[in-house]
Formats: structure tokens, C-alpha cells, sequence
């Protein structure tokens, strides 16, 4: 017998004792596009591309600390051109925690796309094969990271399981360079941070992909139903079941069991964080409890009558304060455990007698007993409570609490927010409660005026008895997450986007660390929605923009539309779904300007960076997922734009206006190599305040391609915003006009003047025309007859 294997044959004369193994099958996937030069990059494929942003927008470094202590030849004081034991200098070693910093965050959400299909696999009882990526008959692109990054177009779960285990490989070679006597150049280290980010975007998109076509989520259809947010949603006169974390399987099976059962109307599902946002994409009853922001006052309001957990931003005492208040928890997931015992192989019957019998919680690591426990344990302790659920202080104590506080100041130099939690206590010892309410909301609940008061004052417990009205009558409506963009969609604003006449995208995400309260959410997405630019939202700022209501009483999500189209706010989904927003601008290369993504990486972020009008707003950045996914943004050529807060991640990415050789470009209709303004003047910014971060997303919206009409609109709205929130003109709006073309037609005049008088341009009266600017002719040859072409042919990176 001959087997014949590729070019080659030999003779096997007795098949007895032979095993053939054949190994992958490479599937052809010539017909949908050509692969392209990096399929699968790994750390060095790319480093070229980050070496390009990283000379333009030059890490500005805030570290926390001038000392290494990550090994036990430290600590060592790096200040000065001191280096430590093991050679690491200053700079690299904050590169290095920045690095450590993405790593934890991309590691969370690849971990929780690993988990996903696992569970996926043991509550369909289906392989990963034969689940197929079906997005509906609008969504041809189904997984543009996916596609652009690995080359692999999913037509099944199995296929995203591959991309997935090349995302897990080079998360541990990364972490591999951050070991002690490794990497010694914050470049690299920046670079490596940067693959991260990539790898972050990709994992985020197999997590939410995967269980949109596992559970049925809405697959990108708009004008999605509204869902109840706030803390006053929850029904006290039924049994709640609060849910906090971001992996949803075991919440779905907990809705599956309300539902199965017909215990709708005695069984209410509450939940934090992305689980939260996940679980309303599948069960249309659940309701939204709060952002990471108030896990804290909601856990201490004492509102739940059993609390399951999985991963992910759950705090890390929150046995601490449940034990207080006997309120059961249900871990369900090995990464959050709390030492409670592995319940798991127990039949759910003794499940419920061990938790109703006072024990503080347990673990169940199947999803598929969560709902039984989680449910019968929640009307059990619902029959044994009554209807008494208020306050967790009577006024007596109150009052004592009020008269014990010293004025110490303690607790107001551990608040990360500032705020003068004596001055409000003095108050409410003289009757008045006022500022304690105004300031729950500016809360952001760590504790840590608990840690340092020396007379044992709860303070969240005060805030939250100040404040109960508010917390009973908090109620605001967001639209359900709908998952990714439809081709239909992109096809539509491609064009306008490119061109400019739809201003930009602002990308509403990240946690809920404000500055100072959650309106400021609202404020983002009201202001950029009234100005035609699509807000895109995800997770904690999606529901805490939900919260707040306009004159007519409308919230944001009833005000505006959800197509992805100028003047539409559009509520994507979870952490996880945000890699949506990625996709989107992928696809306006893809879709519109016909560029093949399939494993170019480079050419797509070179596009994006120099075409798409996108930017990213991270106001309440918290965890290192924050710190990967702005990271993932900004590789792919989106700017972000952080709080105050955000600094505490010690990097920023900050563009040079002045220097001119980080702003020379190749004018790809020409050849000629040509300085243009600076634009997206910066790549990671963080700002102090809301109006002065309102006008800097306008700004980082500016791209070279913007044509006359697009950069006219957007210079309106710069300016404009400007004069509304900072009283003033922008300093620098004359570095993006390029000819008079772009002055907004309404200030022409004036600002033409302002040219000539401040900013030594030459103009021609006669023609009101300028003569000679300083950034002038790379747009020379623009043929309005052919602005596609030009459109898509544009600028690229030198």
C-alpha cells in the first residue's frame, strides 16, 4: 500500500501496527480576502507601527513612586540617573508597570472569554463547532479584531476558541519580558503595552461574540426596548437577588429558573456591573442596580436578599459587610471565592438548607444549579423579613454617629474625591442633612474614610440613611445593550464620517470613578448627541448617564435614537461588547474604502488614525481592564481622553503641536512627503475637569483627511464648545485651519482677522482669502471630482 503525504510517498506493506495522526486542517480562505503580511503578529511584528506612535505622542511618565520593589535584590530608589539592583532605570520601570498594569487587564477579559466557552459548551451540551457565528443577515464582517488580527474569519465558535489560544500565548510572553532582568527600554516596554491593548480588543470581541450566539443577545438590531436602572428599581416586596461581576452564564441560569417556574411576580433580578448589562440582553425583566461606583452602598442599603458574585470588580470585602447584615453569598466563579466552601458536587437542596441555616456563603462553580439555590434561598429569606427594608440606621444612632465625629479631617485627606465629609457631619449635628445628600452622589463608596476614622463612624451607612429618599425614588431607563454594528450601518455614515459632516464618534466607556459625581456621564453624551456625533457607550458610564433626565423628563437613551448614525446614542452592551466600537471604525475601512483587513493591522491603524474622527472618553477610569482597553484604543490609532483620576496609571501618550517632524506624512496622491497640523493632537490625555475635557474630545476628533466642509463643522463645534465651557477661545484652533475653506462661515470674518493680527498669516482682503499660513499645500491637488478616491487614498504615516 503507498500513502502519499504533500510531495512525497512511501510503502506500507502491513497496516497492523500503523498510526496515522493528522494534525490541523488549514482550512482555504482565499475567497473572502487575501491574507495579509501579519497574521497572528507577535510582540516584535508590530513594533515598528508602535515605534511611529510612540515618536509622535512621547509617553509623558507621572509614577506613582521613585522606588522598585518588585524583587528581593530592592527596594531600590530609582530617582535621579539611578538605577536599580538589577539595572532598570526610572522610565522603564514605569513602562514596566504600565505593561504589568494591561496585563492584568487584558488578562481578565481573555480569562473571561476562556470561560465563556466553557460554560457555553456545558450549558448547551453543544461543541464549539457547532455553534455557528451567525450575526444576522446585516453582518457579513462579524469579527473585524478578529479578522484583522489573527486572519481568521470565525465561522464557528471553534474558530474564535484558536484566535483565543493565540491571545493566551503572547499575554504569558509579555508577561515573560516584565520578570526581573528582562526588558530594560521604556520604548519596548511601551510597545509591549501596546500589544497588550491589541490583545485586550481581541479577547473582549470572542467573549461577547461568543455569547451573543450562545444565549441569543440582540445581534446589532437598533431601537432596542428600555430597561429600569437605578437603585430604587428593585421591588422591596419581593425577594431580590442581586448580581455583581461580568460573567453572566450563572445569572442566565438564574433567570432561566424564574422564568421556568412562573415566579416573575415574586422573584425580582437585580445586578452590578457588566453581568448587569449582560443579563437585560437576555432577560428582558432584569434591572439595573448601579455601576461599580455605588457596590458599596447598594451591598450596605441592605436591599438584597442573596448576592451572587462571579468575576471581575467585586470588592474584594464584601464577606465583610454581607456577614454584618446576614445577607448570604454565592460565589460562582474560582477567581472570587472569599475561603467559602466548594459546594458544588452538593445536591442544591442541602445548597439551600446550609445558607438559610445562617452560614455566611458558599461556592457553586456550575452554572447550572446557581439559579435553583440563588432563587429559593431569596424567598425563603424574603418570607423570614417581611417588608422592613429602610435604613440601616435608626435616627437614634444617626444622630450619635453625627455628635461622635471630632472634625479630625482624616477621613477627608484618605477621600480620593476630597470631599469635607466633617463639615457635612457638623451639619447634620445641627439638623442639617443637605450636604451629606448632595455629596452621596460624588461618592464614589471605596471606604476609605471608614479605614481612617478613629471613631469607628460607618460613613457609607450615614450617607445612605441622609440620603434615602433618593436611593427609593433612583430610577432612570437605559436601552438594552444591541451588540455590534451592522455593515447596513457603516455603509450608510462611511462616507460622512470620512468626510467630516458627521463631526465624530465619541466612545462613552470605562468605569465610575468620577471626579465629582455621575451627571457628568449624562453631560458627555447629551452634549455630543445634540451635535450630531455618534455616542457609542458600554458598560458603567452607559448606566450612569441612564440616571438623569432632561427638562421633559427624557433620559439620553429616550432622547436620541440608538442607530450608529450622527445624533444617536448607542448602548452596545458590557465591558466585553465595547470591542464593538474597535470593530466599528475597522469596518469603515473595510466597507467603505475597500481596504482588505484580513491580518494588516498596520494599514488599518494608519487609516483609522489619519481618517476615522474617533475618541474615546474613560471619565471614571479605576481598574488595569480600563488601562488595557484605552491602551488597545490607542493602538489602533483612537485617542483617549481620562479623568482626573486616569494619571494614577502614571503614562500619558502626549503629541508635540510644535515639533514638525512628528507631524510629517507621505501625501499618498502626490508621493510628497508633507507636514500636516496635529492631528489627533494627542493619543492619551488625561483632563482636570468636565469643560475641559468636553472641548478636547471636539479637538481629538480632528483628522488631516477631514475635507473643507468637514473641518469647518468640526472647528465650529471646537470652538463653540470652548466659548460654552471654558468662557474662552480655544488657544490653538488656528492650527487646524488649513485654508479659509475651513473657517465656520458664521466667524469667518473675525477669525480670519485673528489670523492676521495673533498668528501672523497673510490674508487677501479683497478676497477674504488667506495667502500663506504655516501649515499650507498638502492638500494641494484635492480633485473635488474624484473625492473618493482622495478619501480613500488620503495620508499615511511616515
Amino acid at each position: 500500500m503507498v500513502l502519499e503525504f504533500g510531495k512525497g510517498a512511501f510503502v506500507v506493506d502491513d497496516l497492523r501496527n500503523v498510526t496515522i495522526k493528522i494534525g490541523e486542517i488549514a482550512e482555504e480562505e482565499e475567497e473572502w480576502a487575501p491574507m495579509g503580511p501579519t497574521p497572528m503578529p507577535g510582540i516584535a511584528t508590530l513594533r515598528d507601527w508602535d515605534f511611529f506612535l510612540l515618536k509622535r505622542y512621547k509617553p509623558f511618565y507621572a509614577p506613582a513612586c521613585d522606588m522598585c520593589c518588585l524583587c528581593t535584590m530592592g527596594k531600590c530608589d530609582l530617582t535621579g540617573n539611578k538605577r536599580g539592583a538589577c539595572g532598570i532605570d526610572l522610565a522603564a520601570q514605569t513602562g514596566r508597570i504600565v505593561t504589568i498594569a494591561c496585563s492584568i487587564g487584558v488578562s481578565a477579559h481573555t480569562g473571561h472569554a476562556r470561560h465563556m466557552l466553557h460554560d457555553i459548551e456545558h450549558m448547551t451540551g453543544k461543541k464549539l463547532s457547532e455553534i455557528p457565528v451567525d450575526l444576522g443577515p446585516e453582518i457579513d464582517e462579524v469579527a473585524p479584531l478578529t479578522e484583522l488580527i489573527t486572519g481568521i474569519k470565525p465561522k464557528t465558535l471553534e474558530d474564535l476558541e484558536r484566535a483565543l489560544r493565540y491571545a493566551e500565548e503572547q499575554i504569558v510572553q509579555v508577561v515573560d519580558a516584565v520578570h526581573t532582568g528582562q526588558e530594560g527600554s521604556y520604548l519596548d516596554y511601551e510597545s509591549k503595552a501596546l500589544h497588550l491593548g491589541m490583545l485586550d480588543s481581541l479577547g473582549k470581541e470572542i467573549a461577547d461574540i461568543a455569547q451573543i450566539c450562545a444565549f441569543g443577545y440582540p445581534k446589532g438590531e437598533d431601537n432596542q426596548p428600555l430597561i429600569e436602572v437605578g437603585m430604587g428599581v428593585m421591588d422591596r416586596s419581593k425577594a431580590m437577588i442581586l448580581v455583581i461581576g461580568h460573567h453572566a452564564p450563572p445569572v442566565l441560569n438564574i433567570a432561566d429558573y424564574i422564568e421556568e417556574n412562573g415566579l416573575e411576580d415574586e422573584v425580582d433580578l437585580g445586578g452590578i456591573c457588566c453581568t448587569a448589562n449582560d443579563m437585560t440582553r437576555y432577560y428582558q425583566k432584569a434591572k439595573i442596580v448601579s455601576a461599580l461606583g455605588r457596590q458599596l452602598k447598594v451591598i450596605r442599603a441592605g436591599l438584597a436578599d442573596v448576592i451572587v458574585i462571579d468575576e471581575q470588580c467585586i470588592r474584594a470585602d464584601i464577606l465583610y459587610h454581607t456577614k454584618k447584615l446576614g445577607i448570604p453569598v454565592i460565589c460562582t466563579n474560582e477567581k472570587a471565592m472569599h475561603a467559602l466552601p466548594d459546594m458544588t458536587k452538593e445536591e442544591p437542596k442541602n445548597i439551600i438548607k446550609y445558607l438559610l441555616d445562617g452560614n455566611p456563603g458558599c461556592v457553586i462553580l456550575d452554572p447550572l444549579k446557581v439559579g435553583e439555590v440563588a432563587v429559593e434561598v431569596a424567598r425563603a429569606r424574603r418570607k423570614q423579613r417581611g417588608d422592613d427594608i429602610g435604613p440601616r440606621l435608626t435616627e437614634e444612632q444617626f444622630m450619635e454617629y453625627a455628635r461622635a465625629c471630632t472634625q479630625c479631617g482624616n477621613c477627608t485627606i484618605a477621600c480620593p474625591q476630597g470631599i469635607r465629609i466633617g463639615e457635612a457631619m457638623e451639619a447634620a449635628e445641627n439638623g442639617d442633612r443637605s450636604k451629606l445628600e448632595k455629596e452621596w452622589d460624588v461618592c464614589i463608596a471605596c471606604g476609605r474614610c471608614e479605614q481612617v476614622c478613629p471613631k469607628g463612624i460607618p460613613i457609607i451607612d450615614m450617607y445612605n440613611y441622609a440620603a434615602w429618599n433618593l436611593i427609593v425614588n433612583e430610577k432612570g431607563k437605559l436601552r438594552r445593550g444591541r451588540g455590534p454594528i451592522r455593515d447596513s450601518e457603516i455603509r450608510n455614515v462611511g462616507a460622512p464620517i470620512v468626510l467630516g459632516t458627521i463631526p465624530g464618534i465619541i466612545a462613552v466607556i470605562g468605569c465610575g470613578n468620577y471626579p465629582n459625581g455621575t451627571r457628568d456621564a449624562y453631560t458627555i453624551m447629551d452634549e455630543f448627541a445634540s451635535r450630531n456625533y455618534i455616542v457609542v457607550t458600554t458598560g458603567c458610564m452607559a448606566f450612569d448617564a441612564a440616571l438623569y433626565k432632561d427638562e421633559e423628563g427624557q433620559t439620553v437613551y429616550e432622547k436620541y435614537h440608538d442607530r450608529f448614525d450622527g445624533g444617536g446614542v448607542v448602548q452596545i452592551g458590557s465591558c466585553v461588547a465595547n470591542a464593538h466600537i474597535h470593530g466599528a471604525a475597522i469596518k469603515v475601512a473595510r466597507i467603505f474604502a475597500k481596504r482588505n483587513i484580513r491580518a494588516n493591522y498596520e494599514e488599518i491603524a494608519d487609516y483609522i488614525l489619519n481618517r476615522v474622527g474617533a475618541c474615546g472618553v474613560a471619565w471614571g477610569a479605576y481598574s488595569q481592564k480600563a488601562a488595557s482597553i484605552a491602551t488597545g484604543f490607542n493602538r489602533l490609532g483612537i485617542p483617549a481622553v481620562v479623568g482626573p483620576h486616569g494619571s494614577k496609571y502614571r503614562r500619558a501618550f502626549l503629541g508635540r503641536p510644535y515639533n514638525d517632524e512628528d507631524w510629517m506624512v507621505y501625501d499618498a496622491r502626490t508621493g510628497e512627503k508633507v507636514r500636516i497640523e496635529p492631528a489627533p493632537q494627542d493619543l492619551l490625555v488625561a483632563a482636570e475637569t468636565i469643560e475641559e475635557a468636553i472641548p478636547l474630545m471636539a479637538k481629538l476628533c480632528f483628522r488631516p483627511n477631514d475635507t473643507t466642509q468637514g473641518r469647518s463643522i468640526k472647528l465650529t463645534h471646537y470652538i463653540d464648545l470652548s466659548l460654552k465651557y471654558l468662557k474662552r477661545m480655544p488657544d490653538d484652533w488656528h492650527l487646524f485651519v488649513r485654508t479659509e475653506a475651513d473657517l465656520p462661515l458664521a466667524k469667518k470674518e473675525e477669525l480670519l482677522k485673528e489670523l492676521e493680527d495673533k498668528h501672523g498669516w497673510k490674508i487677501d482682503w479683497q478676497k477674504k482669502k488667506i495667502v500663506e499660513g504655516p501649515i499650507r499645500g498638502y492638500h494641494a491637488g484635492f480633485n473635488p471630482t474624484n473625492l473618493e478616491r482622495c478619501l480613500r487614498d488620503g495620508f499615511m504615516t511616515v
